[in-house]
């Protein structure tokens, strides 16, 4: 669709207030699903994180990438196998986990992102101790439950004015490997940072009051009516830890919380710079 230099204008000023709030400001994005599998999404979520960075917003892109895991593993022969939702890691599947996602994932993110202009650095949990961790259950191995947040080698790049890129393994003091989700780390280190924004990217509108209709988005939530929404089953399945990481990092400082669909192509740019924005926005009070 052709669009007029008047409608490009309008798209500009319309975005120029939120570019103003964001300014100098740091937004965390979780990226995870379909949009790290798709080129065309992946290129364009790396474009709208460099135009944010461009404009003055501290932005920390912090990925997942479970289906390149479970293809590693099919690869060397070993069966992913889940609990509750958890890979469980043991020794070997810990290793391959640290180099899929702090190896291949992270520096190709890295790499789609200076190919375009942004100046982005790959990091891990490890790196620092960023992230530290204990065994969240024996049942799952290495599986981490995050004990600490050390935000140090993430300020310090975002002060020099390149895009973090983090993988979310973590390390215990002893030096263990630990697979940690996404979803918590993103939360936790938004929280760490105190983030103006956490985004999460999913492969769903948003949340729905009805899961069967798209057109049922809630698009705000304040943080006071999410219990019930989960008592009434608004909320339910794989979308209550999600919701819960939302809740915990507005509780913990971050300002808003948005679920947007990474399959549409420039979801990020969408929420945060223009009236109408796209999935579910979390706040507190009566935003």
């Amino acid at each position: 669709m052709e669009i007029s230099n008047a409608q490009r204008a309008a798209v500009l000023v319309e975005a120029l207030p939120y570019i103003q709030r964001y300014a100098g400001k740091t937004v965390v994005v979780k990226y995870g699903g379909h949009a790290m599998l798709d080129n065309e999404l992946k290129r364009a979520v790396m474009r709208d994180i460099a135009l944010l960075n461009q404009v003055g917003v501290k932005v920390v892109l912090v990925h997942g990438g479970g289906p390149e895991i479970s293809e590693m593993l099919k690869r060397v022969g070993k069966q992913s196998e889940f609990v509750r939702g958890l890979r469980v890691t043991d020794a070997e599947t810990a290793e391959i986990v640290q180099m899929v996602l702090a190896g291949k994932i992270n520096k190709g993110l890295v790499a789609h992102l200076g190919a375009i202009g942004g100046r982005a650095i790959g990091l891990c949990g490890m790196d620092g101790n960023m992230i530290e961790a204990e065994t969240m259950d024996p049942e799952l191995g290495f599986v981490g439950k995050i004990t600490k947040i050390n935000p140090k080698p993430i300020v310090d790049m975002l002060d020099m004015g390149y895009i973090p890129v983090i993988s979310t393994v973590g390390c215990d003091s002893d030096g263990g490997v630990y697979n940690i989700n996404a979803d918590t780390a993103a939360a936790r280190i938004a929280s760490a940072l105190g983030a103006e924004s956490l985004l999460n990217m999913t492969d769903i509108v948003g949340l729905l009051r009805d899961k069967d209709d798209p057109e049922s988005l809630i698009p705000v939530v304040k943080v006071s009516e999410a219990p019930a929404l989960i008592e009434d089953g608004t909320i339910s399945g794989g979308m209550i830890p999600k919701i819960e990481c939302c809740i915990e990092a507005m509780k913990n400082g971050v300002t808003r919380v948005f679920i947007i669909d990474g399959r549409i192509p420039h979801s990020i740019l969408i929420e945060l710079l223009t009236d109408e924005g796209i999935g579910t926005m979390f706040v507190n009070g009566d935003e």
